[in-house]
């Protein structure tokens, strides 16, 4: 065997452990592996943030804690059971179209939308309620976070709200089945990336003192 025929062979093998890999992984995780890139990629983010907030909050503790007091506890309560609730109905929803129920896959889907929609109108309300009282993310670095972390993240509820409406669309068409689910296996990762993100959010803007 020459040296050719060797560097061949070791380049065969190799792609070929590149896509066991692939493969292996893409089966571990539900939906489409490129989508949990992106997961991985914006939890990172959001994890930068978090630890620049806490890192600012301790060195002006007395500041945050008394801005602190001036957020509803209540409404950020509510919001965590309604995505948490949300989350509930999109995991009844996978596991209806599993079982190749499209139908019932759409109605859990919707109200998993329904609730993000629920989630978006308290926030909006808070957001009135700060802007009304002239506070703004130039107010002090309690409001910089506060408001900066609340819109991104309520932009990936938005962004979810879109991807569970397509899936809920091609659900009620027929276009997934016990065999190919993948789409909604997709929308459901996403939207418990968005729940669980809250889950650290509100603790750390509304409670931890």
């Amino acid at each position: 065997m020459d040296a050719q025929s060797v560097k061949i062979g070791s380049a065969d093998i190799a792609v070929t452990a590149r896509a066991d890999f692939q493969k292996n992984h893409q089966k571990d995780l539900p939906g489409d592996f490129a989508l949990w890139i992106f997961i991985f990629a914006e939890m990172l983010v959001f994890g930068v943030l978090f630890v620049a907030y806490a890192f600012t909050r301790a060195n002006n503790v007395a500041l945050f804690n008394e801005s602190q007091l001036t957020l509803s506890r209540t409404s950020g309560a509510i919001n965590t059971l309604v995505l948490i609730t949300s989350s509930y109905f999109v995991v009844r929803g996978v596991d209806a179209i599993k079982r190749g129920l499209s139908s019932q896959c759409a109605h859990w889907l919707t109200g998993a939308l329904l609730l993000g929609g629920v989630f978006i109108s308290i926030k909006i309300v808070e957001f009135h309620a700060k802007f009304a009282a002239g506070i703004t993310m130039s107010s002090n670095a309690f409001y910089m976070f506060y408001l900066s972390l609340t819109f991104f993240h309520l932009m990936h509820v938005l962004m979810g709200m879109v991807i569970l409406a397509s899936i809920i669309v091609k659900a009620r068409r027929g276009g997934y089945s016990a065999q190919n689910h993948t789409g909604v296996e997709t929308g459901a990762s996403f939207w418990h990336m968005v729940d669980f993100l809250w889950i650290i959010l509100f603790p750390l803007i509304y409670i931890i003192r």
